[in-house]
């Protein structure tokens, strides 16, 4: 059981304070309730072009590092395409510094052309080297288009096109800003060796006199039902052709998704799944093979990919693991194969509860997704899947025309 105390500043900001006197150290962790899905299908990027400019000064502080470096701190951020989040660690006795820190930022960017610049070019340099340059770096570029049709989770969350952040105006990221950053669609986090009567103190003191901003109303296109099966081939100068296959899967929030979550795990989460077992090691297809999600706040892609040994057919890789897929449709899963995943789970989950840094962030996301305490019920909803619901599941997910396949191949002119 997780314990946190929680309060709401007068211009909106939630604050949770979760305390933990075991260790010397005190987390600041900022959430921001915007990600990808929320940018203008025109102008991509916008999310994660703020991970980079959050870094670049703010109104007050010119360097954000170098005052958190001498308080003994470090911090990082990332975005995903459903939020952003920003987090810091330092000495408990030094948490002012991060208050000081994090507030500025919010309270307004030092918006320049010089910054943006800089920023824009590194963002533009990190698309180059990770999703045009890199193999198999642009599957998820082609994947998102193919399985989604109006759902913003059709572009990726460094953007759908280079030309968006090459062609970002002051004017553009400004407004963003100020649309999304502000206290009414944020949470801040505080967790370790704190008080809440402490936390409270600062919250005011620092975070209290920003403007709160207004809750920025989300009314996202939704995607209509998947009507029949989608498929493609690439060829592309990489080592190995490549198969993925994705099926549209439930939203973070709805009941099933922690069916369709356990199914990941028994299809390929590891050495001993299904997947892996005869595929990897008994049929010997792919050199590498996986199932897996992203955990989607909305509606999202279940996944399975792999690397096929070289020589193989990729028609014929496929049709083996459709015959796996099939197996699990016609005799289900056994209580012990049920039991051995949701034992892993919950290992999985106690690892993660044992870092108090991991802890801000899930109090964070859950509070998110509506009520911090939320956190403290996801084991039993684990727990309580049955076999028969997995088997329902794996019938409403394993539809063919539900199916999205891509054969990413090596061409072998290229290669």
């Amino acid at each position: 059981m997780i314990k946190f105390d929680r309060f709401t500043l007068s211009n909106g900001l939630r604050v949770i304070v979760h305390r933990d006197h075991s260790t010397p150290m005190a987390v600041v962790n900022v959430l921001y309730d915007v990600g990808a899905r929320d940018e203008e299908p025109a102008r991509t990027g916008f999310a994660h072009l703020f991970e980079h400019l959050m870094f670049g000064g703010s109104v007050n502080i010119p360097v954000y590092d170098e005052p958190l470096q001498l308080a003994g701190g470090e911090n990082n951020a990332y975005t995903t395409n459903d939020l952003t989040n920003y987090y810091c660690q330092l000495p408990a006795e030094n948490i002012e510094t991060a208050f000081w820190l994090e507030s500025d930022r919010m309270l307004s960017l030092a918006f320049s052309e010089k910054s943006l610049d800089v920023q824009r070019k590194v963002v533009c340099e990190e698309f180059k080297e990770h999703y045009i340059n890199k193999p198999y770096g642009d599957v998820w570029k082609i994947m998102r288009e193919l399985a989604f049709e109006q759902h913003p989770y059709r572009w990726m969350t460094i953007g759908r096109e280079l030309s968006h952040i090459e062609e970002a105006q002051l004017e553009d990221v400004r407004r963003f800003f100020f649309k999304h950053y502000r206290p009414v669609n944020a949470i801040l986090t505080v967790a370790g060796n704190v008080y809440t009567d402490q936390v409270r103190e600062l919250a005011e003191k620092w975070f209290g006199g920003i403007e709160s901003g207004e809750r920025y109303q989300r009314n996202l296109p939704q995607e209509p039902g998947q009507t029949a099966a989608r498929r493609l081939e690439v060829k592309a100068n990489v080592p190995l052709d490549a198969f993925y296959k994705t099926w549209h899967m439930s939203a973070r929030m709805d009941p099933r998704y922690y069916a369709a979550d356990l199914i990941t795990d028994m299809l390929g989460g590891g050495g001993s799944s299904r997947l892996y077992q005869s595929l990897v090691k008994e049929q010997k297809l792919f050199s590498s093979i996986d199932c897996y999600h992203f955990g989607s706040l909305d509606a999202g892609l279940l996944t399975i990919e792999g690397k096929l040994v070289k020589g193989i057919d990729i028609h014929a890789a496929e049709s083996a693991v459709e015959t796996e897929i099939e197996k699990m449709l016609k005799d289900g899963v056994t209580d012990k194969e049920l039991q051995k995943v949701k034992n892993k789970t919950e290992s999985i989950m106690a690892f993660e509860d044992m870092s108090v840094m991991s802890r801000a962030s899930s109090l964070a996301f859950y509070e998110l997704l509506g009520d911090a305490s939320l956190m403290n019920e996801e084991l039993s909803k684990y727990r309580a899947v049955t076999t028969e619901e997995i088997l329902a599941e794996c019938h409403r997910i394993f539809r063919p025309e539900n199916s999205n396949t891509l054969h990413y191949l090596a061409d072998a002119k290229e290669a």
